[in-house]
């Protein structure tokens, strides 16, 4: 199996890194009380279910870091020929997106770790202690998407200019390229921090076919 190929199985494993995510959160966590909002009860929830969300950071953060190196690096290999510049900048910043999500996913461990502690002895310090990490761990990996936006915005440029992939998905790139950056911008956050989010499952699935059959 030559790598492009091994590279088209972590896109599919990226893809369903955020469908585990989410399937998770709404399905389990959310009805059993996660909530982002009252750090202390989430302090509380962190508390009584460390195993879960230590499974959930592990898939999310951790094994999405790990595949989208692997993914960045089997699309580099398909650009580099005939776009070498536009893919080496492109997979930059692929490899500093995939560090800022395995540094969420190793702070958010200690996070659920240290908070489940503290709940212990004193919940009001836990909610602080939660609500300072917090902000960290979006500043890293979730708050903004300005290295992910840029990885795929770039790369699908330069995969339009050579035909590496189809038109179509190119585009959808761009688009979820745009949709990322947006996120810079707080008052559009909330709702092309989904777009970027779900586009991705589609991205991530569609180019990881298209590199099995290539």
């Amino acid at each position: 199996m030559n790598f492009q190929k091994i590279g088209g199985i972590a896109g599919l494993i990226a893809a369903g890194t955020y469908l585990f995510g989410i399937g998770l959160l709404l399905g389990v966590l959310e009805p059993a009380g996660y909530d982002g909002e009252d750090m202390v009860a989430q302090a509380k929830f962190f508390s009584e279910n460390q195993l879960i969300m230590y499974i959930w950071n592990l898939v999310i953060w951790i094994l999405n870091a790990i595949v989208l190196v692997i993914l960045a690096l089997a699309i580099h290999d398909k650009l580099k020929e005939k776009t070498p510049a536009f893919s080496q900048v492109a997979t930059s910043f692929a490899l500093i997106w995939a560090g800022l999500v395995l540094a969420s996913g190793m702070l958010s461990n200690i996070t659920v770790s240290t908070a489940s502690t503290l709940y212990a002895t004193d919940p009001v310090q836990a909610g602080a202690f939660l609500q300072s990490l917090t902000a960290v761990e979006s500043g890293l990996g979730g708050g903004n998407e300005l290295a992910g936006s840029l990885w795929v915005l770039i790369l699908s440029w330069a995969a339009l200019r050579t035909e590496a992939f189809s038109k179509s998905m190119n585009v959808c790139g761009m688009l979820i390229g745009l949709a990322g950056l947006s996120t810079l911008v707080p008052a559009l956050a909330p709702v092309t921090g989904a777009i970027f989010g779900l586009g991705f499952i589609v991205w991530f699935a569609w180019v990881g076919i298209h590199l099995l059959r290539s």
